[in-house]
């Protein structure tokens, strides 16, 4: 899949293209139809099917007090849009400059760049523009007008409710990751760059990767089985995710720490992806390091009997 950030950089080479335009975050069921339909009209009329995204949340620039915390980071995202089939990602800086953009502006900059469009295929509540001034009757006037056609798909729903980013989001904090996978149509993973800690897993005994989680929701609170992936490796372990009460800290800050077993090397930032067999137990305090020294050493060898056991849900 070729990544663009303009779209004159695509060589169209006259063969039309067919758009799925989206923030996309989680690529979730609903999302996924919108680009499997652009997919589908490419491979049916020859042509190219290009996602038109976004490398942040439009919140991000337009309201940061109430930015909402992404389900995937931006890498984990591509990887899910390529896994659908499209041929190319067209990622669009959004920044304050392009959010004054008017809707029918933006549709008819990327027909200039792109050259033939086919389709457009968005979900039927899909906004955008400046002031939300571009929707599906917008798309369809457009359409007629420069010959392409427009799929306004419906959600899709799940037990009686819509499929959403936002519901994901709910289900994700309230540790509902079964629920969340099915609404992603695959497991739901955590991901983000390593970065350097304070070492106390290594003085512990347990060294431990430490995620950098700005940004993205997270489950609950507490030690957790998990599988982990660094570029082709897998790797089994546990997560802590939280404040580590134990230490005595001014300003205790969230960490989401990974001890990946039988593992030597060097991780700091490289991407690590985890996703989550079941949970060991809550975080508490502890009334010394050694006794939290000796409670790690009972969550390993519990998920490491774990990992000899049928899988559990989270």
């Amino acid at each position: 899949m070729k990544l663009v950030r303009r779209a004159t950089e695509l060589r169209t080479k006259g063969r039309p293209v067919c758009l799925a335009i989206g923030m996309f975050d989680g690529v979730h069921l609903g999302h996924q139809q919108v680009i499997r339909q652009a997919v589908t009209d490419a491979e049916q009329h020859e042509g190219l099917a290009v996602v038109v995204t976004f490398d942040r949340h439009p919140a991000a620039v337009l309201a940061p007090q109430r930015v909402p915390p992404l389900i995937y980071t931006l890498p984990q995202k591509l990887r899910a849009i390529e896994a659908l089939g499209a041929d190319a990602v067209l990622l669009i800086h959004f920044d304050r400059q392009f959010s004054s953009q008017p809707g029918e502006d933006f549709i008819r900059e990327l027909a200039g760049g792109l050259g033939r469009i086919f389709s457009v295929c968005v979900g039927s509540a899909f906004t955008f523009g400046h002031q939300r001034t571009g929707n599906v009757d917008l798309l369809r006037r457009l359409g007629r007008e420069m010959g392409f056609v427009v799929h306004g798909l419906a959600a899709v729903s799940l037990d009686g409710r819509r499929v959403s980013s936002t519901r994901i989001r709910e289900a994700i904090r309230g540790g509902e990751l079964d629920a969340a996978q099915q609404m992603l149509g695959r497991e739901y993973s955590l991901s983000g760059p390593v970065v350097r800690g304070d070492r106390l897993g290594r003085q512990l005994g347990f060294p431990t990767a430490n995620l950098d989680p700005t940004g993205l929701v997270l489950p609950p609170g507490g030690v957790y089985a998990i599988h982990a992936k660094a570029g082709r490796r897998q790797h089994r372990g546990v997560l802590n995710i939280g404040h580590r009460p134990t230490l005595k800290q001014p300003a205790p800050q969230l960490r989401v720490e990974a001890h990946l077993f039988d593992f030597r090397g060097n991780l700091y930032g490289q991407e690590l992806e985890v996703t989550f067999v079941a949970k060991v137990r809550e975080e508490r305090k502890f009334p010394s390091l050694d006794a939290l020294r000796q409670q790690i050493e009972r969550d390993v060898a519990e998920v490491r009997t774990k990992f000899l056991k049928p899988s559990e849900p989270c």
